[in-house]
Order: C-alpha cells, then sequence, then structure tokens
C-alpha cells in the first residue's frame, strides 16, 4: 500500500507569523470572523492556529460543499461547535445553497454588538467581518455570490489600508477579505491525505495514482457500496486497493496493450468523479474522532 502523500505544500513559519500579524491588525476593524471549511472534513479543513489568531472574536463556521457531504455526518458537527458556542451553517457557495440564513444569523450572533450601539446612539453602524479559511476552501466563492460577484466592493475605507477589500453583502454588512493565506498544517499526514482527496491540494503536485489507492481505502472502510454502484462491480470483498482500481478500470474499458489495465487513467477518473459528487456523499471525519 503506498504511503501517504508527500506534496510540496509545506507549513511556513515565517509566512504565517506574517498572516497573524495582519489577521491581528485587521481584527481591530472587525466584529466577528466568518470562517470556510469544508463539511466533508470540518478539522483537518481548518488552520490549527485559527483559534489563537482570532482571540476570542466572535465566530460563524460556514461548513462548505454541504451537497458533497453526509447530511447526518453534518448536521452532528453543527450540533457539535453549538456546544462549543460557535453557531455553524451548512452551505455550498457554489449555488449559494444556505446562504440566505447568514445575514439573519449574524444580526443574531452580533446581537449585543447592535444594542450597544444602539446605546451609543449609532443605531444602523454596519457590522464587519473577516472571512478566514485555507486555500480552496471556498472563501473567494463565498465573497463573490455574497457581495454579487465583487461588484459591492467598497474602496478607500477610513483607517483601512488599500490592501484590504472590503465588501457591502447587506444592508449593513461588510465582509473583510483575508489579509493574507492561512496554510493548513500537515504534522497528520492523514490530514494531507483528506485535503488531497477533496482537491484542496493542487493535484500537479501529487502522485494520482498513490492517491486513488489511498481513496479507496477509506472508501471500501466506511461506503463500499458506492464503489460497486458507481463502477458496476459484484463485490470488492476481500480484494485489496490495488485489485479494486484494476477491477474499476477494467469495467471503464481503460487497457492499454497486452490488455492491462490503465490504472493512472483509472486514478483520475476515480478522483474526478468523487470530487464532482458522483460516488455519493461522504464525510471523512466525526466529532467523536477528536473528543
Amino acid at each position: 500500500m503506498a504511503d501517504s502523500i508527500k506534496t510540496t505544500v509545506q507549513w511556513f513559519p515565517g509566512h504565517m507569523a506574517k498572516t497573524r500579524r495582519q489577521i491581528g491588525e485587521a481584527l481591530k476593524l472587525v466584529d466577528a470572523v466568518t470562517e470556510i471549511r469544508d463539511a466533508r472534513l470540518p478539522e483537518s479543513s481548518k488552520n490549527p492556529e485559527i483559534d489563537s489568531i482570532i482571540s476570542g472574536k466572535p465566530r460563524i463556521i460556514l461548513l462548505n460543499k454541504a451537497d458533497y457531504a453526509d447530511e447526518n455526518a453534518t448536521a452532528k458537527w453543527i450540533s457539535y461547535y453549538q456546544q462549543q458556542g460557535i453557531y455553524a451553517l451548512a452551505v455550498d457557495c457554489r449555488i449559494g445553497k444556505g446562504l440566505n440564513a447568514y445575514l439573519p444569523l449574524v444580526k443574531k450572533v452580533l446581537a449585543p454588538v447592535i444594542e450597544k450601539n444602539n446605546q451609543k446612539g449609532m443605531a444602523g453602524k454596519s457590522l464587519r467581518l473577516m472571512v478566514v479559511g485555507i486555500p480552496n476552501v471556498g472563501k473567494s466563492s463565498f465573497i463573490n455570490r455574497m457581495a454579487k460577484n465583487g461588484k459591492a466592493k467598497v474602496a478607500d475605507m477610513p483607517g483601512v489600508t488599500r490592501a484590504n477589500q472590503w465588501f457591502v453583502i447587506g444592508k449593513g454588512v461588510e465582509l473583510l477579505d483575508t489579509p493574507g493565506v492561512l496554510w493548513p498544517k500537515f504534522e497528520d499526514k492523514a490530514v494531507g491525505d483528506k485535503l488531497a482527496f477533496t482537491g484542496a491540494i493542487k493535484s500537479e503536485v501529487l502522485d494520482s495514482e498513490t492517491m486513488a489507492l489511498r481513496l479507496i481505502d477509506y472508501i471500501k472502510d466506511y461506503y463500499a457500496p458506492r464503489l460497486c454502484e458507481r463502477y458496476k462491480l459484484e463485490s470488492i470483498e476481500g480484494l485489496d486497493s490495488w485489485e479494486i482500481l484494476e477491477a474499476i478500470g477494467r469495467k471503464r474499458g481503460m487497457l492499454i496493450s497486452g490488455g492491462e489495465v490503465d490504472t493512472e487513467r483509472a486514478s483520475v477518473t476515480l478522483l474526478d468523479e468523487f470530487r464532482k459528487g458522483k460516488l455519493g456523499k461522504f464525510t471523512f471525519e466525526m466529532p467523536e474522532d477528536f473528543a
């Protein structure tokens, strides 16, 4: 069996220090933080430094790509975060599903801020939220969807540098795009695997066969019927991951000279169809895994 992935994506202490400073400075300008995560891997798709970075600011977690995740698992994650005093929503930023609940939730979470503003005679003062998330988790899709493709961008706001981008997304609500990029940290190689499965790590830095085998390993342990249904396999019982990959390629007619299976092509197909949701809905981790 292939080892966990080895990629060129690394943890850059210097880069992270700069990002922390940038976000720390920008936090003074906002009332709360909206964090985007992947609903299929809610913990693996967060930056491990985020809790300390946002310094106790109110937070809303958006579990993006929820249409690709197991609904029951997502419901458990939302309950898990609520028990920690963090509000969470299941959304799909590509099509806007679930985002109609975002603005009402912002006003609920920031009710104390609204009340404080009212007492100070600043009724109607805009609520400001910073948006954070690791690369490729859907941060830009969320901002573009809420800001109608960026047409409502606000420039030159008082006290704000040109490096920061503000977007008006509703009456009295503004978003600040993160001044910096939060890279994940791969202390646990399984985290890298999960991010690669979902396409969060660019495919050109990965070996597709290795990733396909790792993905099959997971699916056959938790969602075996999905492979049989999608690729019309009678049974995968007793087969190892390589044999299953060959069976998938053979069913799809992916043969090369001598009748051998083109496992590279089969791997690319499997990963692509998984990422497009054609194998069904998957969640790779549950709250009890992190208890």
